[in-house]
């Protein structure tokens, strides 16, 4: 497979100008695919009229066009049903099919999903893992619909861009990792935000003593404590060597690495045990029912709480402090969005949605359903914010550096065949951190000479 070896450094500006313009120091470069999505498969289609002489329907569309959609927990579900809803309104000669499959399953099978009968767009993830697809010839090129896009930024237009400089992906939403915690519990007990390590693991002792879990921790799905390990190396070894790590241009036998890995196993004890037999949803209802203290996990974790008072009562602070060279201002916050199948069943209806899920309007709908992510386009109505969402956009503004995610910086392949395997086995034996090194690189160099 053709892969890009080095990756662009796109996201000189994230936050749109609408929520107050940022100049990036440093960006974000690439986001990474895995493996494989159960088809759905695309269904019926019809015509269009009036297409433009970009080849998007400048009018009405019809027939049926097929979604398909990794957002099965509620909120987000019904945030995509909402938009959908709209654009048929406003179509009314067309029908979306949504096909939802739950997220793990999806980004799963995504490869056999594009190989077989896809639907005519689908949700996936911005930059590496964009790319990875579109050199694969798996994607659609939409070039043509981002020729008469507004309120994108250059920046987010790189992250939506092939290789071969064409358009592949329509940015929708983005959102911030951090440390989540309920304001309330934090003023009941006096805690104070730690800034340090040293502060985050008296924190956790005293949170013990409390009768409380300090972190939740859910892995059972196997992603989500790679963001862990994402904010323990970034603030240990900084932004350039993680992403020169997630390349494969750093050992992962490396002293930086291992020390990583140290320290988080120094961590483990302030962790809610058992972690691989729980799912990041089970790990986020202990934090809202106040069984533990905080989450280390992506804004969606607002996803298990009743809209409200209770997201209200939610709040975060950035990875503590680890080394003072190092500091706190490189964080992760991925980019989500849309893409079209190589030879969707309704490709008119399929540009001419596309096209829609990338303006305000529908990114209106999307985050006031949804709560947990911020808008792409800059002319999106930031005043109907929540403050988490409010913060969230302040969060990525005042970053330095940012990047998206183990699994969306690195390879699919390497991500999901063996950092997924590795992690877990960290988790369940912590002391043999050589040997589990040793292990990751010897099979990186395999995977990345490919």
């Amino acid at each position: 497979m053709t892969r890009p070896t080095n990756e662009a450094e796109y996201l000189a500006r994230l936050i749109p100008p609408s929520l107050g313009g940022v100049n990036r120091r440093t960006v974000l470069r690439g986001a990474v695919g895995l493996g494989a999505l159960l088809g759905a498969g695309g269904l019926a289609a019809c015509g269009s009229d009036s297409p433009s002489s970009t080849g998007v329907p400048t009018g009405p569309v019809s027939g049926t066009v097929s979604a398909g959609s990794n957002q099965s927990d509620a909120p987000p579900k019904a945030a995509i049903k909402a938009v959908m809803d709209a654009f048929q309104k406003a179509n009314s000669g067309t029908t979306v099919k949504i096909n939802t499959i739950d997220h793990n399953s999806f980004q799963e099978n995504i490869n056999n999903y594009l190989q077989g009968a896809p639907d005519d767009v689908f949700t996936w993830f911005s930059g590496y893992r964009m790319r990875f697809f579109a050199n694969k010839d798996l994607a659609g090129d939409i070039s043509d619909v981002w020729t008469n896009v507004t309120g994108m930024s250059d920046a987010l237009k790189k992250a939506s861009t092939g290789d071969d400089g064409k358009q592949y992906f329509m940015p929708a939403t983005y959102y911030p990792w951090a440390v989540f915690y309920r304001k309330s519990v934090f003023k009941d007990k006096g805690y104070e935000v730690p800034k340090t390590l040293d502060e985050l693991n008296a924190l956790g002792a005293q949170m013990k003593k409390d009768n409380l879990i300090p972190i939740a921790f859910g892995d059972k799905d196997g992603w989500p404590a790679m963001g862990t390990f994402d904010q323990l190396n970034l603030r240990i070894n900084g932004y350039d060597f993680h992403i020169s790590l997630m390349a494969g241009k750093e050992s992962w036998a490396d002293p930086k690495v291992k020390k990583v890995f140290d320290t988080w196993a120094g961590l483990l004890p302030i962790h809610q045990p058992d972690a691989l037999g729980r799912t990041w949803q089970e790990a986020a209802q202990s934090l809202q029912q106040k069984k533990s203290g905080m989450y280390v996990l992506g804004s969606f974790v607002a996803q298990q709480f009743e809209k409200g008072a209770e997201q209200e009562d939610l709040d975060f602070f950035t990875f503590p402090e680890i080394d003072p060279a190092v500091g706190t201002d490189a964080i992760e916050a991925p980019i989500d969005g849309w893409m079209m199948s190589k030879n969707p069943k309704n490709e008119a209806a399929a540009k001419k949605l596309l096209a829609y899920l990338g303006s305000a309007d529908a990114q209106n709908i999307v985050v006031k359903a949804d709560p947990s992510v911020i808008a792409t386009n800059d002319g999106a109505d930031v005043a109907g914010y929540t403050s988490l969402q409010k913060k969230s956009a302040e969060f990525v503004k005042s970053a330095k550096s940012i990047a998206q995610f183990m699994d969306r910086d690195t390879r699919p392949d390497f991500a999901s065949t063996v950092m997924i395997p590795a992690i877990q086995t960290f988790l369940k034996n912590p002391k043999d951190i050589d040997g589990l090194t040793n292990s990751i690189e010897a099979q990186k160099k395999s995977i990345f000479a490919s």
